[in-house]
């Protein structure tokens, strides 16, 4: 297959934050001017936990809060359609299809479901353990080649291969879906909490000062960089005398990647100084490269109708290459239509 198309989403679950700009919209912004790019909103996933009465303003509100930090990040909605999932029906459809080709076996093991549920599996939904389902569904419904996904997400991706490899295999397809490739990279692929360098940054920790938010204002960014724990070491000569310090490797980090640097070269750099100076100048970065981001979401969200236009005109685009796949799946599984 000589064509690539890049698909990725996240869900509209929380505020966005500096490990969801690092970790994925900076490297979808690099990616769309490599690659075909379709970037969702995926809404149909946010409703496998929290869902139901009163639920569905909120809902509406952070899908659109979303798709502004796409565009605000620099996703440009003209070449790379932006929509929510839930906008293209065909996403819903295809994930019925592989949920009658998927396994149970398969699903037993994907980790996250263990991790999200612990002793209470019996309590959660039905989507919840289908998720991955769903996501094989979002980037085959495109054939998609590439995936941006961080690390908690590579063995969902990995079933999604499985998915694809027996669809052609049972319906005689040969290589009718691509078996769609990670893209990792950077050097901040895994940002980790302010407060904690063993946790990964959360949309939903109770400590707000564990996160930059992509909505907080340039004084807000600014304090929590400097109350952002560290030890009382300098910073080292190597970066390897970083694996130990994990708050202090958490920060060298993402001045990497917000500076658009190698690590070995921001160590070189500070090697020997204080963290005080060291996150003087990490605040300033983070504000010069953030708060731009956040008053760009805060125009978008300023006009809901134009965001409604901007996501409509993304399913439709979407559609368009969806559907002509769906009719051939269609076809292909024995549906009259």
């Amino acid at each position: 297959m000589s064509f690539e198309r890049v698909l990725s989403g996240m869900q509209p679950t929380n505020t966005l934050h500096l490990g969801n700009y690092l970790g994925a919209l900076k490297n979808w912004v690099a990616l769309q001017e490599r690659m075909e790019c379709l970037y969702c909103v995926v809404d149909l996933h946010a409703i496998t936990q929290d869902s139901g009465y009163g639920k569905a303003e909120a809902l509406r509100h952070a899908t659109r809060e979303v798709a502004a930090a796409y565009i605000a990040a620099g996703i440009d909605p003209d070449k790379s359609p932006v929509f929510n999932q839930a906008r293209v029906p065909e996403h819903s459809e295809l994930s019925w299809i592989l949920s009658c080709v998927a396994r149970l076996g398969w699903l037993d093991r994907m980790t996250q479901f263990k991790e999200k549920t612990g002793k209470h599996k019996e309590r959660a939904s039905v989507g919840l353990y289908t998720y991955p389902v769903l996501m094989a569904a979002d980037i085959l419904v495109y054939r998609a080649t590439h995936v941006p996904v961080g690390e908690d997400q590579k063995q969902h991706l990995e079933l999604a291969r499985d998915i694809a490899q027996k669809f052609n295999n049972d319906f005689g397809m040969s290589d009718f879906f691509p078996l769609p490739e990670p893209v990792i990279s950077g050097p901040a692929t895994r940002v980790m909490s302010l407060r904690d360098g063993a946790k990964k940054m959360s949309k939903t920790d109770e400590s707000d000062m564990s996160r930059i938010n992509l909505t907080d204002d340039a004084d807000t960014v600014a304090n929590k960089i400097r109350k952002a724990r560290t030890d009382p070491e300098p910073l080292p000569a190597e970066p390897k005398e970083l694996e130990s310090r994990p708050e202090a490797q958490n920060l060298v980090n993402i001045f990497a990647a917000l500076g658009d640097e190698t690590v070995d070269a921001v160590v070189t750099r500070f090697a020997g100084q204080q963290f005080s100076a060291f996150k003087s100048e990490l605040a300033d970065l983070a504000v010069a490269k953030l708060t731009p981001i956040g008053a760009q979401m805060r125009r978008l969200m300023g006009d809901p109708a134009e965001l409604d236009r901007i996501l409509s005109a993304g399913a439709l685009k979407a559609r368009a290459i969806a559907e002509p796949i769906m009719k051939e799946v269609r076809k292909a599984v024995g549906f009259l239509s």
